[in-house]
Parts: C-alpha cells; structure tokens; sequence
C-alpha cells in the first residue's frame, strides 16, 4: 500500500503485470487498474496519489519516475489510465511510451521516450533498432534470464553503454522484462523528497504547490 504522497517535476509511469490496484489523485482521478493496464500521471507544478491493493491478494508491476523538461516541469497536473486494450502490441512487445512498430502509444508523454513491456518464449530472439538520438537505454528482467551481449540477465537492471545502436537478445526460458530508451536529459536534475527539477528555484516552485495542496487535503482529514 503506498499512502497518499506528493510528487512534482516527474511523471510516474505505472505498468500493472498482475493483480488490482486502486487509485485516486489529486486531478480528481480515481478507480481500478486491472492487469495490464497503465497509468501515466503527470506531477508537473504538484499532485498528491495513493494507490492500494484492490480486493484480496497482491499485485505486481513497474512504477517508473521520468523527469520531465523544463517546459513541462510545471504544467498542471494530468492523468492518464489506459485499460489493457488500449494497449498497442507488436509481436511480443507492448508499447507503454511513444513510438514503435509503426504504433503510437496514447500516452500524452514528453516525445524521445520509448518503455516497451516484453514476453518471450524459451529461446526466442528479439531485436530493438533505437532511435537515432536515443542515447540512453536499459532494460529489468522480472521473470526468465535474457543474454544480451555475452550477459545473463536475470531479476535484475541493466543500464546499456551510451549509444544507438541494437539491441539483441535471447530468451532462457519464459521471459518477461520492460525495456527503456530515450535521449539525454539536457538538465541537471535536482532532487527533492518526492519531485525532480532543473534547478533549485524549479523544485522550490513546485514544493511550495505540493504544500499548498498537502494542506487542503488535512482540511478534509486525508493526511496528518
């Protein structure tokens, strides 16, 4: 159970593999998220989320932070929650960010970003061609091993070297891992608490919003 928190400067990106989870935000969003589904939500100036298991039993999947640009960094907070079949699909890949296979996710993310969520059978072969500019790419494996570049990746992240060039790897046994590339994030990144920014004044900015809002949500008695 993750209770309600702020975040600014970022957006969470949340790939649910298995099981229910409920949310709610700041935006006025609330509901399930069923197996499969994805949620992007954009902190931008400032949000306040908490997320839950929904019914009995437990969940699993990836909640990944992605540093917006400067020009985004304070936009208003914005929600997204795709149910599994708005999901596009090439081959054994699932597009979560921007563009692959002639798709487009429907995630209203920053453009440069790819996350790819990936199932292989024992022994199969898959191959990544980046984009040009993507200089940064890495890659968790959460069930089998992949070999990629005389590696054995198995419950564990990889951070690829600095390029664009292919990636190539094979499945031991069922195999299932997502997989990011992007370019460079032209900043340096400034951290808070809970919020990533270009600069100290930025991370103020959006700290002073996350307190404004912090302290409407103790009016109505939802955080101490």
């Amino acid at each position: 159970m993750f209770p309600m928190h702020p975040h600014s400067g970022i957006a969470t990106t949340t790939v649910l593999l298995s099981g229910s989870l409920r949310y709610e935000d700041t935006t006025g969003a609330s509901g399930v998220l069923e197996a499969g589904s994805v949620e992007w939500m954009r902190a931008g100036q400032g949000v306040w989320h908490d997320a839950s298991p929904a019914g009995i039993g437990r969940f699993r999947g990836y909640q990944l932070w992605v540093a917006l640009p400067a020009a985004l960094e304070h936009a208003p907070a914005q929600s997204q929650y795709l149910p599994p079949e708005a999901v596009p699909q090439s081959g054994p890949a699932r597009l979560i960010l921007g563009r692959h296979a002639g798709a487009q996710s429907q995630v209203v993310a920053p453009e440069n970003l790819l996350l790819l969520h990936v199932r292989l059978r024992d022994g199969e072969r898959w191959q990544l061609a980046p984009e040009p500019d993507h200089h940064v790419g890495w890659l968790h494996v959460s069930e089998g091993a992949l070999h990629l570049a005389g590696a054995r990746i198995a419950n564990e992240l990889a951070v690829l070297n600095e390029s664009s060039a292919g990636i190539e790897v094979v499945a031991e046994g069922a195999t299932e891992f997502i997989l990011g590339t992007a370019v460079l994030h032209p900043h340096p990144l400034v951290l808070g608490h809970y919020s990533v920014h270009t600069s100290r004044a930025a991370l103020q900015r959006g700290e002073q919003e996350i307190a404004r809002l912090g302290e409407q949500l103790r009016a109505r008695g939802r955080v101490r």
